[in-house]
């Protein structure tokens, strides 16, 4: 096998290896079979064009004809077809299930099933990148530079998946299939230069093969093959070794052991710092899965604990005793008997991921009931479930715990919230505590958005409205985390947050106004699957205030925009002065219309996987990324960053193919032109005035070259002159001797310049301009040619048609 066709093979295989980070997108994965056929037809098509050989432009030509081909059979008939053949199936077809594919994206959740549009998306993309690197890595014979499109790959299917157990398998494997491309690329220039000599073979006789006993390859290939192994070593071993890379390549946990509050991928939810880092996670991975009986899903809220003091620098949960888990949990605080009887009981089985060691189990609330296995504590007023300590430093924790929750479906009307009489003096004492450095402008806030409004609900309603429609609040998870005084303030008047921001500030300025009032932490609704299941991930993470109203009691808010949904009793039909926070998700309970889009125009992907759409305003979802990666976005920009990155390189490649034809023809006179392009680019201009010996002195000159080149270039115009000059019979053949003397020069004119200059004249070649010249007589000759092809009327002719 040549070197190229080994080179061939090796760029196909790095190719497949990397689309294997794109498995766990999509289920079942039988489309890799498909990519992988394509890719090979393609990479066989450019390695017989090369064998031809054609062109490089002609070459990547071909393989891109026959690949959209092959879509084209395998695809053809799936769209939308308005027309009948290639030009319809080409235009109509691909594009309606482009479309489709990028609409699919946006609704399914990984695994997503594979349709036609995914399907076609993927292979695409494998194709596209599988022909950027044969183009680079075989064509231009830059295998290093085929890196970048491999890079790409990896980093939107990575990104896409959000990690995963098995996602260091991928980064191995496509890292080996780079490392092997690059060892036949090398091996392959190594042939170039004849035999490659080892150590002593046994015997103590030199090897002049370059094998060594066994016919094993000497140091070079072996050395080579070290090296890789070690730099992959190191990529896996570096990051699982140091502790400050906490998300590195095999920490598929994202932090350590589930200690306390703040250990693991409990941090997920911890109501500062780390749940802003949450909603900014790459690695959106799964933290839970549940199935619930529960008729709207949109207010599915799971409640982890509440934060109910404020010392006015921070928001953090009371420290009260636990008791053992009972069978029934008590009724909640502040709940009338007759609402608890005229609610439903519904039943969430939960199952939590293998990385999630937080310390306090996810719930709907309020639960009544809770099967769970391990050593679990019941906090009562709070109604949370904590683990119990196990040993130093180690505590129960839901990493991995399938349980039952039994908990309320309330639904308080309007009314019944207006009409509720003041709390009772604990709950008022303990919930409207307030530090002394709080901010006036926080509770004057509070006044002046309430006014005019009767009640603890009509002012509780004004606040939510506040913050998410009517305050010109913008929902921005890069802002700095805080939940002090100050930060409060700063909130306040900046405008910009996140679920911290709005819900510790809406709670303090309810407390302002006498309002018992806490933060819940916990989750959003989370992500509908299509078997019925429903997927929370990080991103999920989210924060509200809870407010307490007797007869109802803590009572569930929803200021933050483009976050969850406004509960039903505070939405425009309620008896308010102010219009209230438009919901994401209409409640079963909603009856007044709404002036509206159309369904179609505003119901979201992830509305339609909650199964309930049709408010105008709703939100974008409840996830803190929105509802999903754009994956086309995605392709569309790292295909944009791989051509911002190649584009540059172009004129260096082109320069690399015109010096390796000149160099490898033997002719005296190609390496003269060779040797006077190579001054041009350091800024020689050329003068076609000159004799090759007056040409010679002057790039000696202006090269300031030392012996050994000034001798080089005086070969070279030398075996011009007796090329031009000499009798034919008293010519010597020249041969490729003069390439190592151009290439010499070369490297000594280059090395006289200072970087910039060298860089300059690597990557912006001033000879590069014989290629548009080149182009402007190719143009000339092809009009010449079909302006003598074009039928001239003859002057008969004319006479004829004149009369």
């Amino acid at each position: 096998m040549s070197g190229r066709a080994r080179l061939t093979l090796f760029a196909l295989l790095a190719t497949l290896l990397t689309s294997g980070a794109l498995l766990p997108l999509v289920h079942p994965a039988t489309w890799i079979f498909q990519a992988a056929a394509l890719a090979a037809v393609q990479s066989g098509v450019g390695a017989a064009a090369r064998r031809v050989p054609l062109a490089r432009p002609l070459t990547v030509a071909a393989q891109l004809l026959v690949s959209l081909l092959l879509l084209m059979l395998l695809f053809a008939g799936r769209g939308a077809s308005t027309g009948s053949g290639p030009l319809a199936y080409l235009v109509t077809d691909f594009g309606g299930l482009y479309g489709q594919g990028v609409r699919d994206v946006g609704e399914f959740a990984i695994p997503a099933p594979l349709t036609d549009g995914i399907r076609l998306l993927l292979i695409t993309g494998v194709l596209g990148i599988g022909l950027l690197v044969d183009m680079l890595a075989v064509t231009a014979r830059a295998a290093a530079a085929a890196g970048l499109p491999l890079l790409a790959l990896y980093s939107v299917a990575a990104g896409l998946s959000g990690g995963g157990g098995a996602s260091w398998l991928w980064f191995v494997l496509a890292g080996c299939g780079y490392l092997l491309m690059l060892l036949a690329e090398s091996r392959d220039r190594l042939a170039q230069w004849g035999r490659v000599f080892g150590g002593a073979a046994p015997g103590g006789r030199p090897s002049q093969t370059g094998l060594g006993a066994g016919n094993r390859p000497l140091a070079p290939v072996r050395t080579g093959r070290r090296i890789g192994a070690v730099a992959l070593g190191l990529a896996l071993a570096v990051p699982a070794a140091l502790p400050a890379l906490t998300s590195g390549l095999l920490d598929a946990r994202g932090g350590g052991g589930g200690g306390g509050v703040g250990t693991g991928v409990g941090q997920a939810v911890n109501p500062l710092v780390a749940l802003q880092d949450s909603l900014n996670t790459q690695d959106n991975r799964e933290v839970l899965k549940y199935r619930t009986d529960g008729k709207q899903l949109s207010d599915q809220y799971l409640r982890i604990l509440s934060l109910d003091q404020f010392d006015g620098v921070k928001w953090e949960a009371s420290a009260r005793p636990l008791s053992d888990l009972p069978a029934q949990l008590p009724n909640p605080p502040g709940l009338a008997r007759d609402l608890l009887a005229s609610s439903d009981e519904i039943r969430t089985s939960v199952s939590a991921s293998g990385t999630y060691a937080q310390r306090y189990l996810p719930m709907p609330y309020p639960a009544t009931a809770v099967d769970v296995r391990g050593r679990w504590r019941f906090e009562p007023v709070g109604r949370t479930l904590v683990g119990e300590q196990l040993g130093k430093d180690k505590y129960q924790n839901a990493q991995g715990a399938q349980y039952t929750v039994r908990s309320v479906e309330l639904r308080p009307t309007a009314e019944q919230l207006a009409a509720a009489p003041p709390a009772a003096p604990e709950v008022l004492g303990e919930n409207t505590r307030l530090p002394d450095n709080l901010p006036s402008v926080v509770s004057e806030t509070a006044r002046k958005v309430t006014q005019g409004a009767r009640g603890d609900y009509a002012k509780a309603v004004k606040l939510q409205d506040y913050f998410a429609v009517d305050g010109g609040f913008t929902y921005d998870t890069k802002v700095a985390s805080g939940s002090g005084s100050q930060a409060i303030a700063k909130f306040l008047a900046d405008k910009r947050g996140f679920c911290i921001h709005f819900s510790f500030s809406m709670a303090t300025m309810a407390r302002s106004l006498g309002i018992p009032a806490r933060v819940a932490v916990g989750f959003a609704p989370g992500t509908k699957q299509g078997d019925g299941s429903v997927v929370v991930t990080m991103r999920d993470a989210h924060a509200w205030p809870e407010l307490y109203f007797e007869g109802v009691g803590w009572t569930r808010f929803e200021p933050t925009p483009q976050r969850g949904n406004a509960p039903a009793y505070t939405r425009p039909q309620t008896p308010v002065s102010q219009p209230s926070a438009p919901a994401a998700l209409p409640s079963t309970s909603a009856s007044a219309p709404t002036p509206a889009p159309s369904q179609s125009e505003d119901c979201t992907p992830k509305q339609k996987q909650l199964g309930d759409c049709g408010n105008a305003a709703a939100s974008a979802g409840a996830g803190g990324g929105g509802d999903g990666v754009p994956v086309g976005a995605v392709l569309a920009w790292s295909a944009l960053a791989v051509l911002l990155l190649a584009v540059p390189l172009v004129p260096l490649l082109w320069r690399g193919r015109v010096r390796g034809r000149r160099l490898r023809s033997g002719d005296p006179l190609e390496a003269w032109r060779e040797l006077g392009d190579a001054a041009w680019d350091v800024g020689i201009v050329p003068d076609e005035a000159l004799s090759p010996r007056a040409a010679a002195a002057r790039i000696v000159a202006g090269g300031r070259l030392e012996a050994d080149a000034a001798e080089a270039v005086r070969r070279v115009a030398g075996a011009v002159e007796r090329e031009l000059y000499a009798r034919p019979d008293a010519v010597a053949p020249a041969g490729a001797g003069l390439a190592p003397d151009v290439l010499a020069v070369r490297r000594a004119l280059l090395a006289a310049l200072s970087r910039p200059a060298r860089l300059r004249a690597l990557l912006a070649p001033r000879s590069a301009a014989r290629a548009a010249w080149a182009a402007s007589t190719r143009w000339s000759a092809l009009t010449q040619r079909l302006r003598r092809a074009s039928p001239v009327p003859r002057p008969a002719a004319l006479k004829r048609r004149a009369g």
